[in-house]
């Protein structure tokens, strides 16, 4: 059974075509600047990537080219031979606690939920219809980025604020990368040979964007972003938690307005402000290696951030069977993981050094001593949403 999985975005949409229940990757791709002349479409079979540049007016001529491409490469014969499409949606509030299949109501929902996620829910229900206009006949899942943390108990999710705000207007903790803390659990899970329902993980994604998520018998019981993905810990460009007077103030002596000051915490703040060098964790190390003091203090506060969660979700969990790191810095980046282990000494951690070397592959990192095993596991969000479309087909 073959499953397209899709990522649309407001000017780019990202698939995976995947043959299903073996989870094989068939072909990927990208389309990217959808709405203007110079659209670049890159697609990649059997390891090699074609690339072509073309004017790309909408989503819906995006979705026809990929399925055209699929044909003209003979990935597929007919269109036939697709079974389903399931689509990440970023936001899915209190209302969806799992992937769903897409309907007239559901689609509508989606769109409602665009104030809690104002860039990304449009573009996700623009990828919907594109891809419902040219397979009116193949059914669609909506697989939410929130749907997993919906698991967390009230005094993880509630904040301190009057009941009042999240009554009337849902102001709440809703997570995100639900999808690729989902998957990293599940496979650090079988990787312990645990029972799922005698389980404790913390799960580390961090890359541009980052949360950590603790993990309780397969469940999320809390996790660091929030209301919006600006909240938890320090990012690339994002600032994470910081005290809200912090903005009136600053926005005072600037004379800033409110979307100016949010911009700031949204784009010039994380690891790009405090190194005034880069939101790339790579051209951090390498300051660090020079001996930069800005990007030195970058990654100390990063790993500081980092480590302070994972701590307190060990407490929250009761213990911790192992911790996962994943997404681009928690992939790839030995420093950035060595900076953050070497903070939580006091777990009985041990890092073993050789291992830790690993880029972008599943591996144990820990030492057979460590009371903690701490795994690199590559996520990958396209075969959940794949999983999930395949649970709800059937």
């Amino acid at each position: 059974m073959k499953i397209i999985a899709v990522n649309a975005g407001s000017s780019s949409l990202k698939f995976q075509l995947l043959e299903m229940p073996s989870e094989a990757i068939i072909t990927s791709g990208v389309i990217e600047r959808i709405g203007f002349s110079d659209s670049v479409f890159t697609i990649k079979v059997n390891g090699d990537k074609k690339r072509s540049v073309k004017s790309i007016k909408n989503h819906s001529v995006a979705v026809q080219i990929v399925l055209d491409a699929l044909i003209d490469m003979k990935i597929v014969k007919s269109y036939e031979e697709i079974s389903g499409v399931g689509h990440r949606v970023v936001h899915g509030g209190e209302k969806f606690n799992d992937s769903v299949l897409i309907t007239d109501g559901v689609l509508n929902e989606i769109e409602q939920l665009k104030d809690l996620a104002p860039l990304h829910n449009p573009a996700n229900a623009t990828g919907i219809k594109a891809f419902q206009e040219i397979l009116p006949n193949v059914k669609q899942v909506a697989v939410f980025d929130t749907a997993f943390h919906q698991t967390m108990p009230k005094e993880s999710y509630l904040y301190p604020t009057p009941f009042a705000w999240y009554k009337k207007h849902g102001v709440r903790r809703y997570g995100f990368h639900g999808t690729s803390h989902k998957y990293v659990a599940q496979r650090t899970i079988d990787l312990l040979g645990k029972e799922i329902d005698n389980s404790k993980v913390i799960t580390v994604h961090i890359g541009n964007g980052g949360s950590i998520t603790a993990v309780k018998n397969g469940k999320s019981i809390d996790t660091s972003m929030g209301f919006t993905p600006l909240a938890g810990i320090m990012m690339g460009t994002r600032s994470g938690d910081i005290d809200p007077s912090i903005l009136p103030y600053v926005m005072e002596k600037e004379d800033w307005s409110i979307e100016e000051a949010i911009s700031q915490l949204n784009q010039e703040s994380g690891l790009k402000g405090v190194s005034l060098k880069s939101s790339d964790m790579r051209d951090i190390v390498d300051g660090v290696n020079k001996g930069d003091e800005h990007c030195i203090t970058a990654l100390n506060l990063f790993a500081k951030r980092v480590s302070d969660v994972i701590g307190s979700y060990y407490i929250t969990l009761g213990g911790c069977d192992a911790i996962v790191f994943t997404a681009g810095i928690g992939e790839n980046s030995k420093v950035a993981r060595k900076a953050i282990i070497d903070r939580l000494g006091a777990l009985g951690i041990l890092l073993d050094e050789e291992a830790n070397q690993v880029r972008g592959e599943e591996r144990l990192i820990s030492t057979p001593e460590s009371k903690i095993k701490v795994y690199v596991i590559p996520t990958n969000e396209e075969v959940m949403i794949a999983r999930d479309t395949l649970r709800l087909l059937k």
